[in-house]
């Protein structure tokens, strides 16, 4: 009887044991023990982001040459760095934090191997009606899909946020955002690997600095891949009706209104 006992016992506790371990992997990984997980071992790292930003940031002073939030996700939308370019969490916008993940994920979310949107170019498609444009956009409601998971995106320790232990790493947080900051991630083979979010000025800075980011980390092989922007050198740009649209004082098409202190997009480095 007693060895009897002692086997259910064990079988019990294997049996714990595994569905412990099951729950724990489809948790969503999270913590930075996931950073490892999905796609993001082949991403780079959080030293990396951190590097690419702060050179970014001090290449770049359109806007009001603030401080940025960035955030990088692999292919499945899973947060594997987050880094910030201050000296410390306050010393930018602490709202761009979340925003920067969801430029990520949307510049992720509607890219492909074969055609690349950045976050700039969804702005007209997702507008409502006005009197310039009683239809409204092609895309409207678009940024009211794939919400934000709050959990990840509040939860943890504040103390850790921006820094390699940042709560939304190895997690998926989801999230639309449909101005300028958002860029797909494009490898060697011109294949898309994830998406690169960055916020902390005005949409047209934050575009700016997000494409200076990801020629500093080297993933911006976009040459001959689709896009919208009119410039097969820079597919996936921002488009103002000012500059580089078509001047007729509407934001129609893929196009975004100009910002304070911005400069020409044509004059961001061509893609590889």
């Amino acid at each position: 009887m007693q060895k009897t006992t002692l086997i259910q016992i064990l079988a019990t506790s294997t049996i714990l044991l595994s569905a412990l371990s099951v729950h724990a992997e489809s948790d969503g990984n999270r913590g930075y023990v996931g950073r490892n997980a999905n796609g993001c071992k082949g991403l780079p790292s959080y030293e990396q982001l951190k590097s690419a930003l702060v050179s970014a940031v001090a290449a770049d002073s359109t806007g009001f040459n603030l401080n940025m939030w960035a955030t990088i996700v692999d292919r499945d939308g899973v947060v594997c760095a987050v880094a910030f370019s201050g000296a410390d969490r306050g010393s930018q916008w602490p709202g761009s934090r979340v925003i920067s993940a969801q430029k990520a994920n949307t510049a992720n979310a509607f890219s492909l191997d074969g055609l690349a949107l950045s976050t700039a170019n969804l702005y007209s498609a997702v507008q409502g009606t006005s009197d310039a444009s009683p239809l409204g956009g092609s895309l409207y409601g678009l940024q009211f899909s794939n919400p934000v998971d709050t959990a990840v995106a509040y939860g943890g320790n504040p103390a850790a946020v921006g820094t390699k232990f940042d709560p939304m790493v190895g997690n998926r947080v989801g999230g639309i955002n449909v101005f300028g900051g958002g860029l797909a991630l494009y490898n060697s083979s011109k294949k898309v690997v994830g998406a690169l979010g960055l916020s902390g000025d005005t949409s047209c800075a934050d575009h700016n600095q997000a494409w200076l980011v990801r020629k500093n980390l080297g993933l911006d092989n976009l040459a001959g891949i689709g896009g919208v922007s009119g410039d097969a050198t820079r597919p996936d740009n921002i488009v103002y009706d000012s500059i580089n649209g078509n001047s007729n004082n509407i934001t129609d098409g893929w196009e975004q209104p100009i910002c304070a202190n911005t400069s020409n997009p044509t004059s961001l480095p061509a893609v590889k």
